[in-house]
């Protein structure tokens, strides 16, 4: 017998080492393999159960009409936000059009745009830019109210109001508006970027970018105090640090380029002040002598160092509480 063999523990059957490794095997007590796998079977059926479940519920979800055809009955106006809500809006806070003066030129535009974008034919998305106060927001609203104040519930357009901050979920609102049955204008107040901000390429994809780019039946309206939406230490920032001046410049300024209206509102004249506030004293019904209406009206914009449509509103608030007026129109 070679030495290199050992007998097997209490002398019985062949030494380990001389055994094939299938014989190896098969000694190996089973009781661990059979623990490990008792489960598995209920476990893993429990896996695909799980699995079907969740790709049927996808499916399902991607079945779903974008929206419900009287999802847009409820108002005409909505408030947009980031979790895929749309908040009706039942009383929309707003300023008559007459009311807004010093801004006819810019009425009438916005005014001719929406008529015809509301008819079914060719518009164009808006700008609104320029001094703060001056009724942006204001003369949007009210173009809104004015253009459906004819029209009967089913041919009404929709106002979609979207936060600064909620822009990077801009496309996911337009899948939902792209098979409505209304038309729809989409909009975003105080328009600005600042700093890295890179959620204006989602705006600049819905605008004019994008393989689907912007439904039919939908318009967008924004306003800004910046004609180019960036600050102008921002644009003088990108050209000095830039390796391409030009081209980073180009890259942020064309943003606002991809609006077909551009619509001005500047410092309004000490007329057209006091013509605002005039307007809206013959609105409310505030009884007061001319004369002291116009030195106190022009005292009050010296005090707050502008003239502008918020500065009248905010002086015919102040006169007709000292006066005990209410504000509802007569």
């Amino acid at each position: 017998m070679p030495k290199n063999l050992r007998k097997s523990p209490a002398g019985k059957g062949l030494p380990t080492s001389a055994l094939k490794p299938s014989q190896v095997a098969a000694k190996r007590p089973k009781r661990a393999e059979k623990a490990v796998f008792e489960g598995a079977p209920d476990l893993t059926q429990e896996r695909i159960v799980r699995a079907l479940e969740a790709i049927a519920a996808h499916l399902a979800a991607q079945g779903k009409p974008a929206v419900e055809r009287n999802a847009f009955d409820r108002a005409d106006a909505y408030v947009w936000h980031p979790d895929g809500r749309l908040a009706a809006v039942p009383r929309v806070s707003r300023v008559e059009l007459f009311l807004l003066k010093g801004v006819d030129r810019m009425r009438d535009i916005l005014m001719e745009n929406t008529e015809r974008f509301a008819n079914g034919l060719p518009a164009n998305n808006a700008l609104l830019w320029g001094a703060r106060g001056m009724g942006k927001s204001s003369l949007v609203k009210a173009a809104h109210a004015s253009v459906n104040a004819a029209r009967k519930s089913a041919d009404k357009l929709k106002l979609i109001e979207i936060h600064r901050e909620d822009i990077e979920t801009l496309p996911m609102l337009m899948e939902k508006l792209r098979d409505a049955d209304f038309r729809f204008i989409v909009f975003i107040d105080d328009l600005s970027f600042d700093g890295n901000d890179a959620s204006y390429k989602s705006l600049k994809a819905v605008l004019e970018g994008g393989i689907e780019g912007r439904p039919e039946n939908v318009i967008l309206y924004a306003t800004s105090n910046r004609r180019h939406l960036l600050a102008r230490d921002m644009i003088e920032n990108e050209r000095s640090t830039a390796i391409n001046p030009g081209e980073a410049v180009e890259e942020k300024v064309s943003l606002s380029d991809r609006f077909g209206l551009w619509l001005g509102f500047h410092r309004c004249s000490q007329d057209e002040y006091l013509a605002m506030v005039r307007g809206y004293c013959s609105h409310f019904g505030i009884k007061i002598d001319d004369e002291a209406l116009e030195r106190e009206a022009l005292e009050w914009s010296t005090t707050r160092g502008s003239r502008s449509g918020r500065v009248a509103w905010q002086f015919v608030q102040e006169l007709a509480g000292r006066l005990g007026v209410r504000l509802t129109a007569k």
